[in-house]
């Protein structure tokens, strides 16, 4: 079931993610910064039990009419049965009734963006983005991800 995670799953979200941050795959998340935007996350729970997180995905407004999809990961066992597009499509559902117009990713995975109607850009188009957020990153300004975007 895709859903709003209560405060309560930070942790689980927090260790749903980490395998991927130690691939290289998912930039890593503090405790702190996740419970500080838990508000942007969309989960996918249940898989015999409705209180375990099997994947995650967050939107976060980044302009007037941006937003970004961030930290998708949907657990090892559970790949393969759509419950990434599943996620991805609640965030873009999200953006639409908050009158966004755009929304881009930044990611390894470009094919499975691809899949759902994104389109690759340079990451120079994206310069809110660049300045407020790559600019801290460990892999700045050597990023390997591959920048993409949907209009709505």
């Amino acid at each position: 079931m895709i859903r709003k995670p209560s405060i309560a799953e930070a942790d689980q979200i927090k260790n749903l993610i980490e395998p991927f941050v130690k691939e290289g795959l998912i930039l890593p998340r503090s405790l702190h910064s996740l419970y500080t935007t838990i508000r942007d996350f969309w989960v996918n729970a249940g898989g015999g039990d409705p209180d375990r997180i099997m994947g995650c995905c967050a939107l976060h407004i980044s302009w007037t009419d941006l937003a970004e999809i961030r930290t998708l990961a949907v657990g090892k066992e559970f790949q393969g049965r759509g419950d990434g597009a599943a996620l991805v499509e609640a965030c873009l559902q999200e953006a639409r009734s908050l009158g966004v117009r755009r929304v881009f990713t930044l990611t390894y995975a470009p094919e499975f963006f691809k899949r759902m109607g994104f389109t690759e850009v340079d990451k120079a188009t994206l310069p809110n983005k660049i300045w407020a957020d790559c600019i801290h990153c460990q892999y700045f300004p050597d990023c390997r991800e591959i920048a993409l975007i949907c209009d709505l």
